[in-house]
């Protein structure tokens, strides 16, 4: 895997600092040097791109100083990560050559740039949308003399890149005589790899309303406004200085720069004044950019095409049962992407001890946590290691054992989306509470989470109902439908779905056309209709079939029923067709799944079991209070009904075993065609139903609808 995003302290447009290995030649003005770089990324682009573009930058101290240098020979060796030169050192005045002595084996002179033409900025408005900008410690992502930017800063576009033309300020800078003693110590800090930038300003002065001229054996210093910048490397531009100007080969500004890429180093002959420098920028790794997600249109535009979501994830890695991650910041990158660019692994299933063994419960959760292919990518985000928002894509819903690394601060701020294949390795389409509770928790800080369903065939996003605990995966185009739906729904077997479907299509069609003239808050011409079953076969394929043809949302909360094996006979399991927004459940978590339905307006027709424990459900639901008053419609004949609920209501009567809960009977309806049951519902929604506590008690347990 080639993740150079992920390593501290690496850019893969430079290399680590090199050092002298081999003096050949010292004269008084000038040395060659062999110098290796040891230790370079393989994510460095010098390694792909033509060798004419990789060159050596010079330590900016030495440079202050009077020395330059130039490359004669570059051989890089990415299987070892490594590189070989042969320099030339310069010494351009009389403080260089005092210096040069100083330079032994051992020092550290500095590093290889790769001025990539492919990550030149072209577009003004890439730099300019950073002035104002801060990174998360509150620095600066790019401002001249200040957070704003400054007007001494210009930026045109020349031969079809930008340039930036930072004014100077007026006068130069020089030295005093304590400077000849720090070469000794420099000499010896350079062997260290021990910071000295700071050091050399206590030798600088600043000489005030001089010209800013350049002369033979003699550099030229001068400043301009404090710089920031933290979103590009910087280059000046020498073809753009002033005829007889050049800047040594310490000519890169890096994306760490703060308020010190202010010294610029200039040599030549020219009886003409400089008073700007020119400066081309280079972009960093994406990742690495502090761009805003509002700002990549591009990925933008790619993530509202299904199209392309399930191309990105068709291009993961193999195996593809395997767990797998990668993060995505912009849309050129989402639209290449390859499996090397997804982290893959596979840590095996595993139990842990529990909470009475405390310690070893936290290590081996914490080993489970970074065997996770999502980890190294939340890691680099909390890291600072990843500075531009993106969204996350990973094989499997990601383990809530995450769940702390998800929410955390700097997570949250870049983490613009969660895309995800599937809900689990072990349970396939089905959500454990855990994950759930999980999903709730991101929506709820404002993490949006989408799946790419393939039995669907539809990108879903995870939406809550207002007001409820609880959600579903909705397909993007019934988003607002949803959120605005009247929710009824659909209770009955899975093995017989009756004659109640022409009926059951009579209702809705009534339902929609009489929502125009009612303005009930549950219904009204502004609410849309959704249906909910529990997506299997029976009944509930039925319900959906008809939601779906109608242009009703058609919704599901599936569960697992097969993870019993062979300890029950079930026929659920077959999901229907027809559904399209849903949320899934292992059968451990039954009774949750039952609470979620949070139904407006629920219909039962003929069935078996699970009908009767949906009606319990439904009948408690009522009677405490955990939804609100409202018609529950009995489709069918009484006499059946009667046998269903009668002895029981009944019994409960007689024991005093529902003694002040009597009255839910007037909130169950049994009715036959459509046309009672459109009736019963607009004589609800105009407030002439007479139900609740304050209604009347129904001894058959509830109220045959005439």
């Amino acid at each position: 895997m080639n993740h150079g995003y992920l390593i501290p302290g690496h850019y893969d447009l430079v290399t680590p600092d090199g050092k002298i290995t081999t003096l050949h030649t010292r004269q008084p003005t000038q040395m060659e040097v062999d110098v290796v770089i040891e230790n370079i990324s393989p994510a460095f682009v010098g390694f792909s791109i033509p060798l004419h573009l990789v060159d050596f930058n010079l330590k900016s101290t030495l440079a202050q100083i009077g020395l330059n240098t130039k490359a004669n020979e570059i051989v890089l060796d990415p299987q070892h990560g490594r590189a070989q030169l042969r320099l030339t050192i310069y010494a351009m005045n009389n403080l260089a050559k005092e210096m040069l002595p100083f330079l032994e084996e051992g020092a550290f002179l500095g590093k290889l740039f790769a001025a990539d033409d492919r990550r030149i900025v072209h577009n003004p408005d890439y730099l300019v949308r950073m002035f104002g900008r801060s990174d998360r410690e509150g620095r600066p992502l790019l401002s001249l003399g200040g957070m704003q930017g400054s007007k001494q800063l210009t930026i045109e576009q020349i031969d079809g890149r930008l340039i930036a033309f930072l004014a100077l300020r007026e006068g130069k800078i020089d030295y005093d005589t304590t400077v000849h003693g720090f070469f000794p110590t420099l000499g010896r800090a350079l062997k260290q790899q021990l910071p000295v930038r700071n050091l050399i300003r206590l030798h600088q002065r600043w000489i005030a309303d001089v010209p800013r001229l350049v002369g033979e054996d003699h550099m030229l210093l001068v400043a301009s406004e404090p710089l920031h910048i933290r979103t590009v490397f910087a280059r000046v531009v020498d073809s753009l200085l002033p005829e007889g100007f050049a800047h040594t080969s310490a000519n890169i500004l890096q994306p760490d720069t703060e308020a010190s890429g202010d010294i610029y180093e200039l040599f030549g002959n020219s009886n003409k004044e400089i008073y700007d420098i020119p400066l081309e920028f280079f972009t960093l790794e994406p990742h690495r950019e502090h761009v805003f997600f509002a700002d990549r249109d591009q990925l933008q535009e790619c993530l509202e095409d299904p199209v392309v979501i399930f191309k990105t994830f068709d291009n993961g890695p193999d195996p593809q049962d395997f767990r797998a991650a990668t993060f995505i910041v912009k849309g050129s990158q989402m639209l290449e992407l390859t499996g090397k660019d997804w982290i893959v692994c596979n840590p095996p299933l595993q139990s842990f001890p529990g909470i009475a063994h405390n310690q070893r419960q936290a290590l081996l959760a914490e080993r489970y946590i970074e065997q996770q292919p999502c980890y190294p990518f939340l890691q680099a985000i909390e890291n600072g290691l990843i500075t531009s928002q993106g969204v996350l894509f990973t094989r499997y819903f990601p383990s809530p054992l995450l769940k702390r690394m998800l929410l955390s601060y700097h997570v949250k701020a870049h983490l613009m989306g969660l895309y995800f294949q599937m809900p689990s390795r072990s349970h396939g389409e089905f959500f454990s509470q855990e994950d759930r509770a999980m999903l709730i928790d991101l929506v709820s800080c404002g993490t949006p989470v989408y799946w790419a369903d393939r039995r669907t065939g539809m990108i879903l996003q995870y939406l809550q109902r207002p007001g409820k605990s609880s959600g579903m995966f909705v397909p993007l185009a019934k988003r607002k439908l949803f959120l605005e739906a009247t929710f009824f729904g659909l209770y009955g077997s899975n093995l017989n779905a009756g004659k109640f479907e022409s009926e059951l299509m009579l209702l809705f069609k009534g339902l929609l056309d009489m929502q125009s003239s009612l303005e009930h808050p549950l219904f009204n011409e502004q609410t849309s209709l959704a249906l909910v079953t529990g997506g299997g076969p029976g009944v509930m394929e039925m319900g959906n079939r008809v939601a779906k043809a109608l242009n009703i949302l058609s919704c599901a909360n599936i569960v697992d029923f097969e993870a019993q094996g062979t300890k029950g006979v079930v026929n659920e399991q077959k999901q229907n067709p027809f559904v399209e927004a849903k949320m899934t459940y292992r059968l451990d978590h039954l009774v949750e799944r039952q609470a979620e339905f949070y139904l407006d307006f629920p219909i039962f027709v003929t069935g078996g079991i699970g009908t009767d424990f949906e009606f319990s459900l439904e009948e408690v639901r009522h009677k405490v209070g955990a939804r609100p008053n409202g018609p529950i419609l009995l489709f069918g004949p009484p006499e059946y009904w009667s046998k269903k609920i009668t002895s029981r209501f009944q019994t409960n009567l007689e024991t005093g075993t529902i003694k002040g809960s009597e009255w839910v009977s007037n909130s169950f309806f049994c009715v036959e065609t459509a046309q009672q049951a459109l009736k019963l519902y607009k004589d609800f929604f105009t407030g002439k139903l007479n139900i609740g506590k304050k209604g009347p008690v129904f001894k058959e347990g509830f109220v045959v609808y005439k």
